[in-house]
């Protein structure tokens, strides 16, 4: 393990969360791609398709409602989400980045953008509570919580 200027060790958890961050950098580059190529396809040809190739039943509830959330869907917002998600893709590789190459500022920075999402987070479970929340709530949390720590003990 290498060791900062101070000579004390830094965690391997800093490691975890930079591995993570460029997951979720490279998954939300991956998915940025897909709505681009989405700007120029036919979404009820497409999707005719996909429910034809995995057998199933056009009158699934479920299906219906994607199928409904899909038709609401213009190019102008699949532009808008295809910006936005690039932008965040690039923020989570740098994160990411700068976490694995034990960067002070990169510490700084997901603890910044990490910790700005928890008052996000803590509205949707009060609106809509679930598990699912609950996990990405607590997980963030000991993320800034973590890097926080991290941060104190290098100071050290």
């Amino acid at each position: 393990m290498k060791t900062t200027q101070g000579g004390k060790k830094k965690g391997r958890g800093l490691m975890v969360i930079a591995v993570f961050k460029l997951a979720e950098g490279v998954g939300l580059l991956a998915l940025g791609f897909g709505v681009r190529h989405a700007l120029h396809t036919d979404w009820a040809k497409e999707l005719a398709h996909w429910i034809d190739l995995l057998r199933m039943d056009p009158h699934n509830r479920y299906l219906l409602w994607a199928v409904e959330r899909l038709a609401n869907v213009d190019e102008h917002k699949l532009r808008e989400l295809s910006a936005g998600t690039f932008f965040y893709a690039g923020l989570r590789l740098c994160e990411g980045t700068g976490l694995a190459l034990k960067q002070r500022w990169a510490e700084y920075l997901t603890i910044v953008t990490t910790g700005a999402l928890v008052p996000v987070e803590m509205y949707e479970i009060y609106v809509h509570l679930s598990w699912q929340r609950m996990v990405v709530l607590a997980v963030n949390l000991a993320v800034v919580g973590y890097l926080v720590w991290e941060l104190r003990r290098s100071r050290n």
